[in-house]
């Protein structure tokens, strides 16, 4: 028999359980590409949120409207409708972060998180659950991204969110925000997240055998 879902569970799903980036490894582009400053990954993480929020809502409030045959090009559609109002409001209103994120806030229209909720969740589930995976899904992904950002930004330029974190005699590592430390620091953080998972995962085993 199916787990019940409500609000909560949906919610934590996609924030713990199947987190996008270290649950389900998608949208690895902007996480490898823009994590580079901790102000990157969590305007970047807060702008995908927006968007998953409103299209999942839209997504699911249409869903028995929309033909099972146009499905792929209506989420499109609703996406990049979303998208293009968040770039032009960060272009108004945060010019800075808005040049630094560059292409990857319009390319939030084809980020594989935001099709996969909209494809297996909120085209078959109800507006208010539809919500909450989009909260958990983004807020997951924004969490992530901007874990991985501070760390590579420490290490990188001895800063966090721009102020200065590391002793004067430090030397910056300028790999870390290259490329190559992105995929170095993407690998362990995702080593250390599976390993504290099955430490979880084998302490309920045992109560439950207990």
């Amino acid at each position: 028999m199916a787990k019940k879902q409500n609000f909560i569970s949906v919610f934590f799903n996609g924030l713990i359980v199947e987190n996008p980036v270290f649950g389900l490894m998608l949208g690895m582009c902007p996480t490898l590409g823009i994590t580079t400053a901790a102000s990157n990954g969590i305007g970047m993480g807060l702008a995908t949120t927006a968007v998953l929020v409103c299209a999942n809502l839209l997504i699911s409030l249409l869903r028995n409207f929309i033909p099972e045959k146009v499905r792929i090009p209506s989420f499109i559609v609703i996406i990049a409708s979303f998208v293009t109002m968040i770039d032009l409001f960060m272009k108004a209103y945060l010019p800075a972060l808005s040049s630094s994120l560059g292409m990857y806030i319009p390319l939030i229209v084809v980020n594989c998180i935001i099709f996969a909720r909209a494809e297996s969740f909120a085209f078959k589930n109800p507006p208010l659950l539809s919500i909450a995976d989009g909260l958990g899904m983004g807020l997951g992904f924004t969490f992530a991204i901007t874990l991985l950002s501070i760390i590579r930004e420490a290490l990188g330029a001895g800063t966090i969110f721009g102020m200065n974190v590391m002793p004067a005699s430090y030397q910056p590592m300028a790999i870390m925000v290259q490329v190559p430390g992105g995929f170095v620091t993407l690998g362990l953080l995702l080593i250390a997240v599976n390993g504290i998972r099955k430490l979880i995962e084998k302490k309920s085993a045992r109560k439950e055998a207990a």
